[in-house]
């Protein structure tokens, strides 16, 4: 139960036996100690004004902070978006590349295979007699057809897995740059 004085505190005390020193004496340093709590406590303690204070000094630190990732995060984009831009010319100048070898390379089968093809006619003109070695020879340009046909998608395969190679290895760095930013 809660004590309204001191001398209530003293009262309740002689009446369980003490003496009346003995009661002035325990209420005393009873008082003396809850006093020195007290203190301790308040020690302890903010005021609201001390508290406002602070915290405003905290959200201006997490303004300043987050204007800094800010400009790092706009920094780091514009990093990015020129590396971007400088592996879409070269995947692009490789795609040009592959192209072109393609092109080349189906030029030349083209022209290798009409040139196969007019050989075979003169000869079918001129000795129309030799049936046989004229299905001979069109098995051969059949053969070699297939075999440039094989090599050609052959090539086609090699192409597209050196450009996926090249894509996923510049995807790669850029990963990587991209995290060494991070």
């Amino acid at each position: 139960s809660r004590f309204r004085s001191v001398s209530e505190c003293c009262c309740i005390l002689f009446r369980l036996g003490f003496t009346t020193q003995q009661s002035e004496v325990i209420v005393s340093a009873l008082v003396k100690i809850m006093n020195t709590n007290l203190d301790m406590i308040y020690k302890d303690m903010v005021t609201k004004v001390q508290q406002e204070i602070a915290l405003q000094q905290v959200m201006s630190h997490i303004g300043g902070v987050k204007k800094d990732m800010i400009i790092l995060e706009k920094s780091e984009f514009s990093a990015l978006r020129s590396e971007n831009e400088k592996i879409k010319l070269e995947l692009q100048q490789i795609k040009k590349q592959v192209m072109d070898e393609i092109t080349k390379v189906r030029a030349d089968n083209k022209l290798n295979l009409n040139l196969e093809k007019s050989r075979v006619k003169e000869l079918v003109s001129l000795h129309a007699q030799q049936d046989r070695a004229l299905t001979q020879t069109d098995r051969k340009i059949d053969t070699e057809v297939a075999d440039l046909k094989t090599m050609l998608e052959s090539h086609k395969l090699d192409n597209i897995k050196y450009l996926a190679g090249s894509v996923f290895t510049c995807l790669t760095v850029a990963l990587g740059f991209y995290r060494l930013w991070i």
